[in-house]
C-alpha cells in the first residue's frame, strides 16, 4: 500500500461533496439516534436504576462524549480525506494510518450484525400492523422461532438494499436529504408515542422510575455502563464522524454542531424514556428485561393497549427508522475510503461493499438459530462480532483519537475553530480526563478489570 503525501492528495474520491450546514447536523444527529437510543439504552436504564442513571449518563456524555466528538469532526473537516487517511492528512505520522484503517474496520463489523436488527424491526413493523404479531401471545416464543428461521435472513438482505440505495445517491442528494425528512419523522412518532404511554393508565409510576432519581441505586458497574454508552450513543471509534467532518464546510462552527448533535441526541434518548417505562409499568412489565424488551415485551404490552396494532407498528416503523439512519452512516465510511484508496465511482464502492457486508453478516444471523454451530467459546456469532466490536474495537478507536487530538496534532487549535479559553477546556479533556475514562470502559467492558 501506498500511502504516500502525494497519493492520498490525488486519491481523494468524492471531492467537492458537501452537506449543507442544516444536513450535517441532521446526519450526524441520525448516526447517533439509532439502536443505541430506541433498544439499548431503555433496557440499560431499567437495569441500573433509571433516573439516576440517566444523569450520570448525560454527565458522561458531557465528560467524555462531546470532547471526542469535537475531536472527530475537526480531524475529518482538517484532512478532507477517508476515516483511514484522516490522521495523515491532518498533520499526523504515517504511523496513524493503523488507527484510521481500525475507524474503517469497525463500522464495517459493525454494520454486519447492525443490518440484521434493522430487519427484525422491519419484521416486527410489518406483523404489527397487519395484527398477526398479536395473534399468539407467546411473544419469547415469536421471537425465538422468528430469529431461528430464515426470514431474518430475508430482511437483513432488505436492509442492505436500503441503506445502499440511500448511500449510492451521494452526500446530499442521498444522505442528507434521506435525513431531512426521517429525523423530523421520528421526532412527531416520538412524540405522538409519548403522548399515548404517558396517557396509559398506571404510566405515572414509570414517569416517576425514570425522572425522579435515586442515587442508592447506582454503582461503579453503572458508572461504566453510562460512560460506555455515552461513547456508543455519539457513534464515537467508528469513523462516521470523521467521515462527516470531512464533508462539513469550513465556515460552519464545529462547536455549535458538536452541542447541537449531544442535545439531539439527549432529546431523542429522553422522549424514548418517556415511552418505555411508562408503557411496561403501566402493563406490569419490568423495565430490567435486558435486549428482549423491545421485542418481548412490548409487543406484549402493545397487545393489550387499545389500537395497540397501530402503536406497536408506529413503534417498529420508529426503530427501524432509526437503524436506517445509523445504517446509512456506517456504510458511508468503508465507501469513501474505497473511492478515496481505489478510485472506485460511489456507485461501484456502495454496491460491492454492501454485498460483503450481507456476506459477512450471514454467519452472524444463522448463528441465532439455523446454525448454532457458528459460534466461539459457546457465544453465537453475533453476539460475539457485537462483543468484539462494541467493546473492544470501539474504545480503541476512541482512545487513539483522543490521544491524537490531545497530544500529537499540532493545528487543533486552528482545526477546532474554538476559542482560546475553550480550547484549554477542551485540550484538558482530551488529555486528562477521555483517555483515562475510555481506558476504564475498555478495560472493564473486554473482562479485565471488574467492580
Amino acid at each position: 500500500m501506498n500511502f504516500s503525501k502525494s497519493h492520498l492528495e490525488q486519491n481523494n474520491s468524492g471531492k467537492g461533496e458537501r452537506f449543507s450546514r442544516a444536513g450535517f447536523i441532521l446526519a450526524a444527529i441520525g448516526s447517533s439516534v439509532g439502536l443505541g437510543n430506541m433498544w439499548k439504552f431503555p433496557y440499560i436504564t431499567g437495569e441500573n436504576g433509571g433516573a439516576a442513571f440517566f444523569l450520570l449518563f448525560i454527565v458522561c456524555l458531557l465528560l467524555i462524549g462531546l470532547p471526542v466528538l469535537l475531536a472527530e469532526l475537526a480531524i475529518g473537516r482538517s484532512g478532507r480525506g477517508s476515516a483511514a487517511t484522516a490522521f495523515i492528512k491532518a498533520g499526523g505520522h504515517k504511523g496513524w494510518l493503523a488507527a484510521g484503517l481500525l475507524q474503517v474496520l469497525t463500522p464495517f463489523i459493525i454494520l454486519s450484525f447492525y443490518v440484521i436488527i434493522a430487519g427484525w424491526t422491519l419484521q416486527y413493523a410489518i406483523t404489527s400492523f397487519s395484527g398477526s404479531l398479536f395473534s399468539n401471545a407467546d411473544f419469547g416464543g415469536q421471537f425465538d422461532s422468528f430469529i431461528g428461521g430464515y426470514m431474518p435472513i430475508v430482511w437483513q438482505f432488505v436492509s442492505v438494499l436500503i441503506t445502499g440505495w440511500i448511500v449510492a445517491k451521494g452526500v446530499s442528494n442521498g444522505i442528507e436529504k434521506f435525513n431531512k425528512v426521517l429525523i423530523p419523522a421520528m421526532l412527531v412518532l416520538l412524540i405522538i408515542l409519548m403522548i399515548r404511554a404517558i396517557t396509559l393508565p398506571g404510566a405515572g409510576a414509570g414517569v416517576s422510575f425514570f425522572l425522579n432519581p435515586d442515587f442508592s441505586q447506582l454503582t461503579t458497574e453503572s458508572a461504566l455502563v453510562a460512560l460506555g454508552h455515552a461513547f456508543f450513543s455519539l457513534s464515537l471509534g467508528m469513523g462516521i464522524l470523521v467521515t462527516y467532518g470531512s464533508y462539513v464546510d469550513k465556515n460552519q462552527s464545529l462547536g455549535a454542531a458538536t452541542v447541537a448533535v449531544g442535545a439531539g441526541d439527549l432529546i431523542y434518548a429522553f422522549i424514548a424514556g418517556l415511552i418505555i417505562f411508562p408503557t411496561t409499568f403501566s402493563f406490569g412489565i419490568a423495565p430490567d428485561r435486558g435486549p428482549k424488551l423491545i421485542f418481548v415485551a412490548l409487543p406484549a404490552a402493545f397487545s393489550a393497549m387499545p389500537l395497540g396494532f397501530l402503536f406497536g407498528g408506529l413503534f417498529f416503523i420508529l426503530l427501524a427508522i432509526a437503524a436506517l439512519t445509523s445504517a446509512v452512516s456506517l456504510l458511508e465510511v468503508p465507501v469513501k475510503y474505497f473511492m478515496e484508496r481505489l478510485s472506485w465511482s460511489r456507485n461501484l464502492a456502495v454496491w460491492v461493499i454492501s454485498l460483503a457486508v450481507f456476506i459477512v453478516g450471514l454467519p452472524s444471523a444463522l448463528s441465532m438459530g439455523l446454525v448454532p454451530e457458528f459460534n466461539i467459546n459457546g457465544t453465537n456469532l453475533f453476539d460475539w462480532m457485537d462483543f468484539m466490536a462494541s467493546n473492544i474495537m470501539l474504545p480503541v478507536g476512541g482512545l487513539l483519537v483522543t490521544i491524537f487530538a490531545g497530544y500529537f496534532w499540532k493545528t487543533a487549535a486552528e482545526a477546532s475553530g474554538l476559542k482560546s479559553g475553550w480550547f484549554k477546556v477542551w485540550l484538558f479533556m482530551l488529555r486528562y480526563v477521555a483517555p483515562i475514562l475510555v481506558l476504564l470502559v475498555l478495560l472493564h467492558t473486554s473482562g479485565i478489570i471488574h467492580f
